[in-house]
């Protein structure tokens, strides 16, 4: 199949040297210390989710879940708005390449990525899997993203909200973004179709997961959102990363990564925390809305944004799974952090209690870092990737519940947010502990069973805390423990668990009763 070559000037099937020298003369990035490229992506530091659209059309009106994140736009509006577009591209001097999404050929899309930008186009080699030559011979894609964030949509013509969007048409099989340079809008936008298609089509689980093997041919995934270690906690020394965001979940027992690269949040970076990561960026990691200054890179310096962000194709990590591929998992964590200080930093999860936080998916915004909010506020994410799924969250919710229960894994909840009390007061719970805490559950040093010797049962949450661990304090294992004041402690214990049981009462009506009984207690102050 030939590119598409409709825009004066077209490049296509760049490699990522060729991108970087016209990222270069082109004076779109500048170069750093490390022989990275370090890039602006303008007005849109992060996705802009009310700007996130579905084409209702016969394929999607009846399956998909509309409402807050998943919002419709007409046909017309979306082929008048695509129509525009191609228009515009057409005197540009544009990028294209072809790239595969999913790392087991069975469930495999076929992606022609065509972008305005030269770093557009690098982000995309960096992240999708790069097909080989023999691949390339007889190239037919599947779907095409179409990426031009220089175009900006008409409300009043277009149908979107503002001038910027990113839409999905499954009739099309088009991700079609404009007005918008975040980088990462590509690559939720075909994570967000798959999301939709192997569960319809291919009984296939799509997770927003990080996954890595131990040398035992040990599985384990790690659920969370932004900013809870989900990158950071995969990428082990001691075991090969399969993939560091998301993956599928076969009928065959197969973990797959969709992705050939790496997106990780580079906010306080440092070589001594998270050396795999920090040596990663190097020649052909793309830096985004860092602060460069001669040529050194100021990780701590958040003054553009604090989704500074790095995306580097897989192999710039030395330990990884090839191809990127694990058996069911033995150990699923879900990652949160905790703002209120209140859950304990390690947790074992029933069946019933797994399919809850899966459908809750936790974790908190911190006072300060939005405007108006002076103190942490419980977030709650679906599935831990509500963003991004089409579906109804107990789709994948029951998905992931039958396929805990057929393959025996153990279900663990990790906070990595605070202890000692909520932010501002108590202080984050150090990563050497939560590495020792992941270790000694990967290592088969924390025994899985339950009794009251071993485990006790959170008077709140329910949760099995365990009372000892390897490398970690006692003290550390209990948050009530490491609070001053008992009811200072179980009163913010409350308030988060009343936040929880306010969030899960639009699934009520969809959870069954063994799913409800997984949610913490409710006090009424």
């Amino acid at each position: 199949m030939e590119p598409y070559n409709h825009a004066k000037n077209s490049h296509h099937q760049l490699d990522a040297s060729e991108l970087i020298k016209i990222i270069e003369e082109k004076k779109e990035g500048k170069r750093t210390d490390s022989g990275s490229i370090a890039i602006n992506t303008g007005e849109f530091t992060g996705r802009s989710p009310k700007d996130r659209f579905i084409v209702e059309e016969s394929i999607t009106k009846e399956k998909v879940n509309w409402g807050e994140i998943n919002l419709p736009i007409s046909a017309e509006n979306y082929k008048k708005l695509k129509k525009d577009v191609l228009q515009y591209l057409e005197d540009k001097e544009i990028y294209t390449r072809y790239a595969n999404a999913g790392a087991l050929e069975k469930y495999q899309l076929k992606l022609e990525v065509i972008t305005e930008y030269a770093w557009s186009n690098l982000f995309a080699y960096n992240m999708f899997i790069r097909p080989t030559e023999k691949e390339l011979e007889n190239f037919e894609k599947d779907w095409t993203v179409i990426d031009a964030p220089g175009f900006m949509a008409d409300p009043a013509l277009h149908g979107t909200r503002q001038s910027n969007f990113a839409i999905l048409c499954f009739s099309e099989k088009t991700v079609l973004i404009g007005g918008t340079g975040y980088t990462g809008e590509i690559k939720k936008g075909i994570f967000s179709a798959l999301n939709f298609i192997l569960p319809t089509e291919h009984n296939v689980l799509p997770m927003h997961c990080s996954a890595n093997v131990g040398e035992n041919n040990d599985t384990a995934i790690f659920f969370g959102l932004s900013g809870t270690g989900k990158t950071t906690l995969s990428a082990d020394p001691s075991r090969k990363l399969i993939g560091d965001d998301e993956h599928g979940w076969t009928p065959e027992d197969k973990i797959f990564n969709f992705e050939g690269g790496c997106y990780a949040k580079v906010i306080n970076l440092s070589k001594e925390s998270e050396p795999d990561i920090y040596n990663a960026i190097r020649e052909g990691a793309l830096l985004e809305n860092v602060i460069v200054k001669d040529g050194k890179v100021d990780f701590s310096d958040t003054s553009i944004t604090q989704n500074t962000r790095v995306s580097y194709p897989i192999h710039h990590i030395d330990n990884i799974k090839i191809p990127s591929v694990g058996e069911n998992p033995e150990n699923i964590f879900f990652l949160t952090a905790d703002a209120f200080g209140v859950l304990p930093p390690v947790s074992k999860l029933t069946a019933h209690q797994a399919a809850y936080h899966f459908i809750s998916g936790y974790t908190s915004k911190i006072a300060g870092t939005e405007a108006g909010i002076d103190e942490p506020v419980p977030s709650f994410s679906a599935c831990f990737g509500a963003p991004f799924m089409p579906l109804h969250p107990t789709v994948y919710a029951e998905m992931l519940s039958d396929k805990i229960k057929k393959s025996g894994a153990n279900v663990w909840l990790i906070n990595t947010g605070w202890t000692g009390g909520a932010y501002g007061v108590g202080s984050r719970i150090q990563l050497k502990y939560t590495r020792a805490m992941l270790n000694a559950i990967l290592e088969g040093k924390l025994d899985k069973t339950y009794s009251y010797e071993k485990y006790h049962i959170h008077s709140v949450f329910g949760v099995a805390q365990p009372r000892s661990c390897p490398g970690v304090p006692d003290k550390v294992l209990s948050p009530r423990a490491t609070w001053a004041n008992d009811e200072a402690y179980y009163k913010a214990a409350f308030k988060l668990s009343n936040a929880f049981r306010k969030n899960f009462e639009k699934f009520e009506s969809y959870a069954n009763e063994e799913i409800r009984r997984g949610g913490p207690q409710r006090f009424d102050f």
